[in-house]
């Protein structure tokens, strides 16, 4: 068990946390969730002794080991990959060294001799004899071919190491499990084997992450970070999410009877309860929310902001026509024999075994890149609005916020004054001095929502979404997902935020280097459908594991 008590943290007049006070019990996974900034991760550091807070104790029950997902992927570029993994157990690693070096002495005395048989004691009951092996397994369950395993770090794919440090982490089945962004660079496959590993997973982990998909496989609670304080709500995202919602909704509806009130957040509590015998941690979380009172609902405080695609105009019957489309970098081929055209009503997901695939491809069509064959046509009544992966060539020149949007006002805005700027800088939450902001000292995350406000200006009937997740926050996603459920024009899209594609496309097309896959099916029955993994195994000329 981990028991934080009293725990404060400061700098300087600003206050992270003010006295706060938790227990984190085995067999539950806690999502930390909270606005950018809150101080999520920072937690995690106070909780593994990375920081120390200004006042307050953590306290670990005695003998339990914790692990941490290590961040800094260049800390073990002299070690190879399967040691990296091996020194996740700090202690074994350390018998181990003890061991190794009493072996390797050329006077071997006789104290040695039994000093060498209690650490060999030891690292037998800590599995050590079955360590390498163990170690190699995880390793390629999470993507990390064989030949890789005796390598330095410094040598293997960037994309590989923090599969490796993931391993690290969870190797040798620590009792405390600290993640912060576990998912950051994994795709689709090592996520899934991520989600099913922690649903099974019987000690306590807490998990910091933006993928909501992925909290709501694994989570049996939720712990919110808000105003200084942090809170344990049981049930997962989802769950604190829509209940939070409905519970804001009832405090708004002044003239509903209290009874009437409690009776449908007892039937929301119940059906959810039901959902969740369909989750991965079942009987845990099921069990938890059956005995979840009233009470324990609270509205959150969190300020959602306003994304609402409002087309000036609908779509004709001509979209966007593909055909013969191709392209490589460097002698690599993205993708070939591209043939496809959009249809009214479509909200396609895009994906690649490459991920620069999908983004030449956008690239590409937005007249941005040339393609290296074949050719596209728009039809005339497309208006879009394009959010690509990388943004910092629009955020070159200094202006303030009012000055910078003003650049993109369509041609047929006429009365484009400081009101009308300012209403959809408001939506994504600049507010009153905020506007006067320099765009060259903006986060990565101020900058998505400048980006999404000029979306919203133009007033498309298509729009275009390299990784739109990108940056943002929990609420940020989510508004910017019910934005993109709601809107009635074209979504082409791309993400490694799951639910972003499940509840948005109804469409998935594959680009590879020897042609397409198209299905009219959700993203989730595209992942699960047989005859697709048989064409995507074709048609990528190797295994691939999803």
């Amino acid at each position: 068990m981990i028991s934080v008590n009293n725990v404060t943290l400061s700098f300087g007049k600003r206050v992270l946390f003010d006295e706060v006070n938790l227990n984190f019990t085995k067999g539950n996974c806690y999502g930390v969730i909270g606005a950018n900034g809150a101080g999520k991760s920072t937690f995690l550091k106070i909780l593994s002794g990375e920081i120390e807070p200004s006042k307050g104790s953590v306290n670990i029950t005695p003998g339990e080991r914790m692990a941490v997902l290590k961040q800094n992927h260049f800390a073990f570029d002299e070690i190879s990959v399967l040691n990296t993994v091996l020194m996740g157990h700090q202690k074994m690693w350390q018998v181990m060294q003890e061991r190794d070096a009493i072996y390797a002495k050329a006077d071997f005395t006789e104290e040695d001799g039994m000093r060498a048989g209690e650490l060999e004691g030891e690292f037998g009951e800590m599995g050590g004899y079955t360590a390498e092996s163990d170690a190699g397994s995880m390793l390629i369950e999470l993507g990390v071919p064989e030949q890789f395993h005796s390598s330095l770090m410094k040598d293997i794919p960037g994309n590989l190491k923090v599969r490796v440090l993931l391993a690290q982490a969870i190797f040798g089945n620590p009792d405390i499990l600290l993640l912060d962004e576990p998912t950051n660079g994994l795709d689709i496959e090592t996520i899934s084997w991520l989600e099913n590993f922690l649903a099974d997973y019987e000690n306590i982990v807490l998990v910091v992450s933006h993928d909501r998909h992925f909290l709501d496989a694994v989570c049996t609670h939720v712990a919110d970070v808000d105003r200084q304080k942090i809170k344990i709500f049981t049930g997962n995202y989802t769950f604190w999410y829509e209940s939070s919602q409905l519970m804001s909704r009832q405090i708004n509806d002044k003239n509903k009877k209290t009874e009437e009130k409690r009776a449908a957040l007892m039937e929301f509590i119940a059906r959810f309860s039901a959902n969740a015998s369909k989750s991965k941690q079942a009987t845990s979380r099921k069990k938890a929310l059956e005995k979840l009172t009233i009470e324990e609902i609270e509205p959150s405080t969190r300020r959602y902001p306003g994304i609402i695609f409002q087309p000036q105009r609908e779509v004709g019957n001509q979209i966007l026509n593909i055909e013969k489309l191709a392209s490589s970098v460097d002698g690599r081929v993205l993708f070939d024999k591209v043939n496809f055209s959009v249809n009214k009503g479509d909200k396609i997901a895009f994906l690649s075994k490459d991920p620069l695939a999908v983004t030449n491809f956008f690239e590409i069509i937005t007249g941005n890149r040339k393609a290296d064959k074949g050719q596209f046509e728009w039809g005339t009544t497309i208006t879009s609005a394009y959010l690509p992966l990388e943004n910092n060539e629009f955020f070159t020149q200094g202006l303030n916020l009012l000055d910078w949007l003003r650049q993109f006002v369509p041609a047929n805005v006429t009365d484009a004054d400081e009101p009308f700027l300012r209403g959809f800088l408001g939506k994504m939450l600049f507010s009153g001095d905020d506007i006067m902001k320099k765009t060259n000292v903006l986060s990565g995350g101020e900058k998505v929502r400048c980006m999404i406000s000029r979306m919203m200006l133009q007033n498309p009937n298509l729009v275009m979404l390299d990784q739109p997740t990108n940056h943002l926050d929990l609420e940020s996603i989510q508004s910017f997902n019910e934005g993109c459920q709601n809107f009635p024009g074209i979504v082409l899209l791309t993400s490694h935020d799951h639910t972003f594609m499940q509840t948005v496309a109804n469409r998935v097309i594959e680009l590879t280097p020897n042609g397409i896959i198209d299905r009219l099916i959700t993203f989730d029955e595209y992942l699960e459908d047989g005859r697709v993994k048989q064409l995507r195994e074709e048609l990528y000329g190797e295994k691939v594991l999803a």
